[in-house]
């Protein structure tokens, strides 16, 4: 079945960097749409940033300038840099994958990795 693994989340301090990677396997990753949500403590889920298949980019407005979101299709991964955090940054960051094809939409989630940003 399709898997989606993220790796790099730590605890880091306030103006830090991270680097976040997600690993896909067994879907065709070219051609999906690749996305991270986090998720704070109490909050709801929300969009970071988002690369489709095309390669285009959008990010939410909070991390605009300090986040860049990127992949390599031969690897099957896609990355989160993450720049200049900030302890509102904190949350379980999730990697996912989604697809409309044929009017049916394919929509797969990792288990999540945490970031804590120390002030």
């Amino acid at each position: 079945q399709v898997q989606l693994v993220e790796s790099g989340g730590d605890l880091v301090q306030a103006g830090g960097s991270l680097r976040l990677s997600c690993a896909a396997s067994n879907l065709i990753f070219s051609r999906f749409n690749m996305a991270w949500h986090r998720q704070a403590p109490g909050k709801q889920r929300e969009l970071v940033a988002v690369i489709t298949s095309a390669g285009n980019t959008n990010y939410a407005d909070s991390v605009k300038g300090r986040f860049t979101i990127s992949k390599d299709n031969a690897m099957k991964s896609v990355y989160l840099q993450m720049n200049n955090l900030e302890p509102e940054d904190t949350a379980v960051y999730y990697c996912n994958a989604e697809r409309i094809f044929l009017g049916q939409k394919s929509d797969y989630w990792g288990q999540g990795t945490q970031v804590t940003v120390s002030s």
